[in-house]
């Protein structure tokens, strides 16, 4: 067993320890062994899927973060010929969901996947995909 420390913003780790409460975990320890073993798992899962996909990538972003719709788009317009649709909602004062729709090879669709997640600002990434049947 490995000992670690990390700094969290007080409003993520109170939100963490509520999940915790509400699903019943005496340790919080116990808590984030879970969570990264399922951060792992869905990578995982992620970079063994092949083939061509259909899927809708959803970024929740902080549009006041300097520069993140600017390079929110230009990921967009690199990745341009497996984009099919965008859709932009206002949820609050300070964040924006952006609704990808992409089809084509999964290695183009994870790529982008991965790119907007290292995006600053971007505060959440989540890719739903399925299999594309003939």
């Amino acid at each position: 067993m490995m000992r670690i420390s990390m700094s969290l913003p007080k409003k993520l780790m109170n939100e963490f320890d509520d999940v915790l409460k509400d699903r019943g975990y005496n340790s919080r320890s116990k808590g984030i062994r879970d969570a990264l073993k399922d951060y792992i798992l869905r990578y995982q899962w992620m970079n063994e899927i092949e083939g061509e996909r259909i899927g809708v990538i959803t970024v929740i972003y902080d549009h006041h973060a300097t520069g993140v719709m600017e390079d929110i788009t230009d990921a967009q317009h690199e990745y341009g010929e497996y984009v099919n649709a965008v859709m932009h909602i206002h949820m609050n004062e300070k964040y924006c969901l952006e609704v990808i729709v992409i089809h084509g090879d999964v290695k183009f669709i994870r790529n982008l996947t991965e790119k907007l997640m290292r995006l600053k600002g971007v505060e959440h990434v989540k890719l739903t995909s399925t299999a594309v049947k003939e």
